[in-house]
């Protein structure tokens, strides 16, 4: 078994950083800072940042096959012009719910974007309950609802066979399986696949490798959780010296890199000093997995 290292990549400081998606062409990670309403870009190579500023919370950012981004900003899904530093709305989610924002988001294998709501937070993870959605974007830019009386939308990915579809509302303390039709999009079936334990904290953003093992950030629980989910089973955790641990995803030239993010939002000031390192980016090495390689959307 090799050696698992942990080492801080992004030092700048995040509010809330979230969803990390590695960019296969241009070799960089691309991320987001919600309560910062900033998307950031960072290539390992140079160790440069580049930033876009949202205006609002941003949710997600994922690559657009037509170039550029489309990300969730507020309860707008909205085109990035990386270049112009502009963005253009697409669609709007939720409109009944002008407290709601868009959290996180991944694109399927077909390029469908899915993207879940949230209520307005109170103060970090203490939310108006019930309040989100779990949407889906197809190229024609049509929206569907899929989920509804939502806490807290989270982590999603998809198994290796494309028909099980992994989904995390944070405060059900689950990792939940559906079955998924990817010619429709339409989720049946839900079941539970593991039910996170005492001091594990809440489920968050996750990654699926390429074994078709689940990688979940265990936001409050300064851990990154590795789970079979055929069996249910936590085969590993990895620690980090950072409570707030938020999402992970694999990258690196050859996927065998897990990127993990975090946030300093909501921390005293004691634990700021425990805690120098909370908001950064961190890359974790030897775990002897490797991920695939992240979708862009169609639309």
């Amino acid at each position: 078994m090799s050696s698992v290292k942990v080492e801080c990549v992004v030092k700048e400081s995040a509010l809330i950083g979230e969803g990390p998606v590695w960019e296969e062409s241009e070799q960089t990670l691309l991320f987001v800072d919600i309560a910062g309403q900033k998307i950031h870009r960072w290539s390992p190579a140079t160790n440069q940042i580049q930033t876009v500023e949202t205006g609002h919370m941003v949710g997600f950012a994922v690559p657009r096959s037509s170039g550029g981004y489309v990300a969730g900003v507020g309860r707008s899904i909205v085109a990035v012009d990386w270049s112009t530093q502009t963005m253009r709305s697409l669609v709007e989610v939720d409109e009944d719910k002008p407290n709601n924002r868009l959290n996180d988001g991944k694109v399927d294998p077909i390029g469908r974007l899915l993207a879940g709501t949230m209520g307005m937070e109170e103060r970090p993870a203490v939310v108006q309950r019930q309040q989100g959605s779990l949407f889906s974007l197809t190229s024609d830019l049509t929206v569907t609802r899929h989920l509804s009386q939502v806490d807290i939308s989270n982590g999603l990915d998809w198994s290796v066979d494309q028909r099980t579809f992994f989904y995390i509302d944070s405060l059900s303390l689950t990792v939940d399986a559906f079955d998924y039709d990817s010619n429709t999009g339409q989720l049946g079936n839900r079941r539970v696949v593991y039910h996170l334990q005492e001091g594990e904290g809440l489920p968050d953003g996750m990654t699926v490798d390429a074994d078709g093992r689940l990688w979940v950030a265990c936001y409050n629980g300064g851990r990154v959780i590795n789970i079979d989910p055929a069996t249910g089973v936590r085969l590993q955790t990895v620690s980090l010296p950072v409570m707030k641990t938020t999402s992970c995803c694999f990258g690196g030239p050859d996927y065998t890199d897990l990127y993990v993010t975090s946030a300093s939002l909501g921390l005293n000031q004691s634990e700021h000093r425990q805690q120098p390192l909370a908001g950064a980016t961190f890359k974790v090495t030897g775990l002897g997995v490797k991920g695939r390689p992240s979708n862009s959307f169609s639309g």
